[in-house]
């Protein structure tokens, strides 16, 4: 894209080979005969209950890119072999639906930015995974718009307007994501754009027990975590996760606040021992907050991984619908909060696959190597 010039060390990497995660604890553990089984029967109950034209009766453009990211995280390619024509129709209702601005978002405009970065990220995946040339131009300006649309402060409104003021860290975290999908594939994005976003990510953090205006040094010595708005307000699982994918999106690895934070992911994943789940199609934690969680452990990778990402692999198996003979019940997860109806079921059942594939590895997002330039001091 057209972008001002990036780092040049990040556009050398991302367009030469998208180098193997480092996870430290990469093995036959990751995967079981039940996992590999119930991302089968997940699949499936996608492409059969997706419609003729792939939208699963959601309008949402976000939550249909969440199915295709389903499809393409077990390595499947538009158009080809059992899930490629699902898809297809997935990505071909996608591309025909940019507004001429470049936006992703055929519904309420409340609903702008969750469904365009989350779209753009899937596309960005997209880009990396097929030779689809229409991907190109609709992703040129998915990316111009989120940086056309960031607040002065590094954050992001609900509608894709530019304001003072950004909202809250579920929307910025939607664009680090998709800002880093392009980026992955080779694509240019300004390091003003990161570098404001940056900020913005550390001013969600507070602390407990100390003031927020304390210096990093006595911030430290407490615990904390990262909530939904600046001010401390809304503490919750999601947010955690959250914070710590924008950061290391972002490429701040070293972050003293990824620490405290994945202490809380920890814990709450800990308990899951505890929860009978059995096939009753609640996904360990609502599809929201589950994308993130999982992906804030795999990008942290090493213990971290291999310490939890077992225990929720078998908690998202445990609670899968089993209705043999039943294809509109048999492989499904539901949302548990925000979206309900079959869009809830078609988001909860791409989450509950996501999550069952990462070990798979196929998606450029998990193959990513650092990009050491973002590791400079943010002003």
């Amino acid at each position: 894209m057209h972008f001002s010039k990036f780092h040049s060390a990040v556009l050398c990497l991302a367009v030469s080979t998208l180098l193997v995660h480092t996870a430290l604890a990469e093995g036959p553990w990751e995967i079981t005969p039940q996992s590999t089984a119930a991302l089968q029967r997940g699949l499936t109950w996608l492409a059969e209950n997706q419609g003729p034209n792939g939208d699963w009766e959601s309008d949402d453009l976000g939550l249909i890119g969440m199915g295709a990211l389903a499809f393409m995280a077990d390595g499947h390619a538009p158009g080809r072999g059992p899930f490629g024509q699902p898809l297809e129709r997935a990505l071909n209702r996608i591309l025909s639906s940019p507004r001429p601005s470049g936006l992703l978002n055929v519904a309420d405009p409340q609903r702008d930015m969750y469904n365009h970065g989350l779209t753009t990220f899937v596309l960005g995946q997209a880009h990396g995974m097929t030779n689809d040339s229409r991907i190109n131009g609709v992703l040129d300006r998915a990316l111009k718009l989120i940086a056309f649309t960031q607040a002065e402060d590094g954050g992001w409104d609900y509608r894709a307007v530019r304001r003072e003021n950004g909202h809250d860290l579920s929307l910025a975290v939607m664009q680090a994501k998709a800002l880093r999908s392009a980026m992955d594939t080779g694509i240019e994005v300004a390091p003003e754009v990161v570098d404001l976003a940056i900020n913005s990510v550390r001013e969600h953090y507070s602390p407990d027990g100390v003031s927020r205006d304390a210096s990093e040094a006595e911030q430290q010595k407490y615990p904390g975590q990262f909530t939904y708005t600046r001010h401390g307000g809304k503490a919750s699982l999601a947010m955690a996760a959250a914070g710590v994918v924008c950061l290391q999106e972002f490429g701040q690895y070293d972050d003293w606040r990824i620490r405290k934070n994945m202490e809380i992911i920890h814990a709450e994943i800990a308990k899951l021992k505890d929860k009978e789940n059995r096939n009753n199609g609640r996904l360990p934690f609502d599809a929201y907050t589950l994308y993130y969680v999982g992906q804030a452990l795999y990008q942290v990778g090493g213990e971290d991984w291999q310490r939890s990402y077992p225990i929720l692999r078998d908690a998202v198996v445990e609670s899968q619908v089993l209705r043999p003979g039943n294809p509109r019940e048999d492989g499904h997860w539901n949302a548990g909060a925000h979206v309900g109806g079959k869009p809830g079921d078609l988001y909860g059942t791409a989450v509950g696959c996501f999550i069952l594939a990462m070990p798979n590895r196929y998606l450029p997002i998990l193959q990513e190597g650092r990009i050491e330039s973002f590791q400079h001091d943010v002003p």
